[in-house]
């Protein structure tokens, strides 16, 4: 009976976040809070593509072919694209994936701001001891967008204008 009663608060309480995590607005921001419940990485992509005349998706992946086997899986994220700029040289790509964040980038959707936050986090102290990966990244919500360290300082920048709207 006890464990019943406890399911059922439980219960009563996710409904009861899951209800506060879809009120709001409509912030103009890709990655705001308000607009994560509904924003997938495909979004997030398309939006970027929107305002950056440069940027092409790639791959959206699924969790079979995710690289990192991250997607859907715990503390991981929830949808994941890759893009490529065409302001990247090829002749520095020419020996990378498809998919490589170097061609671009790519855009990954967290449960919430705390995975973004963690993932970028993680991703930084692994390039501090290997700079050949490091990469720009930029979070605005559950939004993770990765940006590919062959772009101008000023061209990455472009992605962060865009993605904090």
């Amino acid at each position: 009976m006890t464990i019943r009663r406890t399911m059922t608060a439980v219960s009563l309480a996710l409904a009861a976040l899951s209800l506060a995590a879809c009120g709001g607005g409509s912030p103009s921001a890709i990655g705001s809070a308000g607009s994560n419940a509904t924003k997938t990485a495909d979004d997030v992509t398309k939006t970027l593509g929107e305002k950056i005349a440069s940027v092409k998706l790639i791959k959206t992946y699924t969790p079979e072919d995710d690289p990192n086997h991250l997607l859907g899986r715990p503390n991981g994220y929830t949808s994941k694209t890759a893009f490529s700029d065409s302001r990247v040289k090829q002749s520095d790509v020419e020996y990378l994936g498809s998919d490589a964040v170097e061609r671009g980038g790519s855009v990954e959707v967290f449960g919430d701001e705390a995975g973004a936050k963690a993932r970028m986090k993680f991703i930084q102290t692994v390039s501090k001891s290997l700079p050949s990966v490091g990469e720009y990244d930029y979070v605005n919500g559950a939004v993770l967008v990765r940006v590919s360290r062959l772009l101008t300082p000023d061209q990455a920048k472009e992605y962060e204008t865009a993605l904090n709207g």
